[in-house]
């Protein structure tokens, strides 16, 4: 017998699964979730479809438009949310601070009129490939150039400097923001060299070799966010079941140490291990989640009825309860808790938490983890 959070083979007289510590009670709704078990349809699904009919007076209205089956679309989208209570890995370390760029060096004064004229050039190009407007400078340069006046291209120089220095120090720190998004995840040593020799390469006033490192470094953090994704979505969405969890009155423990071995499987670069053990812990938390979470619904389900009762309009309150079903009905339960979330914002906002609505939500596909 295999543990269906972890695949660890255990015994058929354990209590729990010796790796990440799964009670075996829990086995079966585990298997369940992942509809692996005798009933391909969870009882879930038939929960909230009888919850549904109960409220929505017009059948005729077809239910949100299903995505392909998926996760959430990606994790920056969300607000940010507290980690959960896991114990350290040994060989991790936080990762390490770069530095913003504070203040942009200035260009020594008196240069000869070639490196003038040289850097004149060069940010002229610079400038085309960033796609600035230079139109002022380049009236400027014309009339100093015809008057061999060497003051005024000192001056344009220096301009020019600064305007292309704080141009790059915006892409820097957009830059710098995706690495740091990464590193809490996954370590990011080749970015973080790259970023050392940026900031040398603008202290040294050379712009374009700035320029030419910060595209590789943007190729660079959009391979790794590509390549990565799916265990960026999948670690945000057991943060919004463990969050869920906690706030129903619930207990994640059970799934903490199948979660934490998935983040350190990300932060060693084990993708497919990283992937599996996330999607696992996903359901493992879910299955203790649902049945507080159905008896919420019914909660939610009992607010509405009594509001439209009262006159008031749960239309948004109606269209939310039909993408929650939407969302389980795809398997999709971080999607399912945002749904959740706005259900509770529009029919009861006092209890609502603050990033329940609006959040965006975007498709992406993955298949089904095996057992």
């Amino acid at each position: 017998m295999n543990c269906p959070a972890c695949g660890q083979d255990i015994g058929a007289d354990v209590r729990q699964c010796p790796r990440c510590h799964l009670p075996e009670s829990l086995f079966s709704a585990v298997r369940d979730v992942a509809g692996s078990g005798p009933a391909q349809d969870p009882a879930y699904l038939r929960t909230i479809g009888e919850l549904l009919a109960t409220v929505d007076r017009d059948p005729a209205v077809p239910p949100p438009a299903a995505p392909a089956p998926g996760l959430l679309g990606r994790s920056a989208r969300f607000p940010s949310l507290p980690a959960a209570a896991l114990p350290p890995v040994k060989e991790f370390r936080a990762p390490p601070s770069i530095p913003q760029l504070h203040d942009l060096p200035v260009l020594p004064e008196g240069a000869p009129f070639s490196e003038t004229r040289r850097r004149l050039d060069e940010y002229f190009l610079l400038g085309r490939r960033l796609g600035l407007d230079f139109t002022d400078f380049e009236r400027r340069f014309g009339a100093a150039t015809l008057s061999d006046d060497l003051a005024s291209l000192d001056v344009l120089v220096r301009e020019m400097f600064v305007h292309l220095a704080s141009v790059l120090a915006e892409e820097y720190e957009s830059a710098l923001s995706r690495r740091n998004e990464l590193a809490q995840l996954m370590p990011t040593r080749s970015a973080d060299v790259e970023f050392d020799a940026i900031r040398r390469a603008i202290s040294n006033g050379d712009l374009a070799g700035a320029q030419r490192r910060l595209v590789h470094i943007r190729d660079q953090l959009s391979r790794a966010e590509e390549e990565w994704e799916v265990g960026r979505i999948l670690t945000t969405e057991c943060d919004l079941l463990v969050e869920t969890l906690r706030d129903l009155g619930g207990d994640p423990t059970p799934a903490l140490a199948a979660l934490e071995e998935g983040r350190a499987a990300v932060r060693r670069g084990r993708r497919t291990d990283a992937e599996r053990l996330l999607a696992h812990s996903a359901m493992v938390l879910w299955a203790l989640l649902e049945p507080r979470f159905l008896d919420d619904l019914k909660r939610l389900r009992d607010r509405m009825i009594e509001v439209r009762s009262s006159g008031g309009d749960v239309g948004p309150a109606l269209r939310a309860l039909r993408e929650v079903a939407a969302e389980l009905k795809l398997r999709n339960f971080g999607g399912t808790i945002v749904a959740y979330r706005a259900l509770k914002g529009a029919i009861d906002p006092v209890g609502a938490p603050e990033s329940a609505v609006p959040i965006e939500v975007a498709p992406l596909g993955r298949p089904a983890p095996s057992l």
